[in-house]
């Protein structure tokens, strides 16, 4: 799993196209299929809380939690800013350490995949059935398989916004299944620009592996849903969503 370090500072640039509202009232439609009124959601992978903060102004009792310590301070910057109480948690989910229950907990853009360890995400899976209220709901999402192996794959993006620059190497490895992108990062200072880098590591995970895995961690009522839809994902599908009930 990346920590984030150095992309932290940008991570909300270049991601500024995700429409984070439409997430949040995706979730809560989630909710409401399950026929479900949490109260408090504890959002793993939280990152800069920009799925935190939108469900803390609809009125959730939102807890925070992410293994970048930088993440987590541009997120406590911006819950401060927008006058909403979260407490935000700097752990590993895979190793999570909390007393508290929820009613739900998230893992959104891409958090499962940054778990390129299987027995990993199996503690994960069973570390947040033990979070969760009885009938408590678990829903994540993840980039497909098909989306990491053979869009992303081995190819290499370009992208320049607010003088600000990257360029996104991947390559795919199809014994693990695992892609390896590096990020190259321009910064303007002083007259001149930063460079660093990042190398973050995705597992591909085929959907009913995933289900198996949450079966075996002793969820119900498990669903997987096309990104954004209620219909069931095809070979092409992009983003697929998880739920599952306690």
């Amino acid at each position: 799993m990346s920590c984030y370090n150095g992309f932290a500072e940008l991570y909300d640039l270049f991601m500024d196209e995700i429409d984070y509202n439409a997430w949040c009232k995706y979730i809560e439609d989630i909710f409401g299929v399950y026929g479900i009124k949490p109260a408090r959601i504890l959002d793993t992978a939280c990152g800069t809380g920009n799925i935190s903060i939108r469900m803390s102004k609809s009125g959730y009792n939102v807890w925070g939690l992410d293994i970048s310590s930088d993440m987590l301070t541009v997120a406590e910057n911006k819950s401060r800013a927008a006058k909403h109480k979260i407490t935000f948690l700097n752990q590993d989910m895979t190793k999570m350490s909390l007393k508290e229950k929820f009613d739900a907990v998230l893992c959104m853009c891409d958090g499962v995949n940054y778990v390129s360890d299987e027995s990993e995400l199996a503690d994960y899976f069973g570390l947040v059935y033990e979070r969760l209220e009885k009938d408590g709901i678990f829903i994540f999402d993840i980039s497909s398989y098909y989306k990491l192996k053979y869009i992303l794959g081995d190819n290499t993006f370009y992208e320049e916004k607010n003088n600000k620059y990257y360029i996104w190497d991947n390559s795919f490895d199809e014994e693990s299944d695992i892609i390896e992108m590096d990020l190259i990062f321009f910064v303007p200072q002083d007259g001149l620009y930063r460079k660093f880098y990042e190398c973050h590591m995705q597992k591909a995970y085929k959907n009913e592996h995933l289900v198996d895995l949450l079966k075996k961690a002793r969820y119900r009522n498990i669903n997987c849903y096309d990104g954004f839809s209620f219909e069931k994902p095809d070979e092409k599908s992009e983003r697929v969503f998880f739920a599952a009930r306690k």
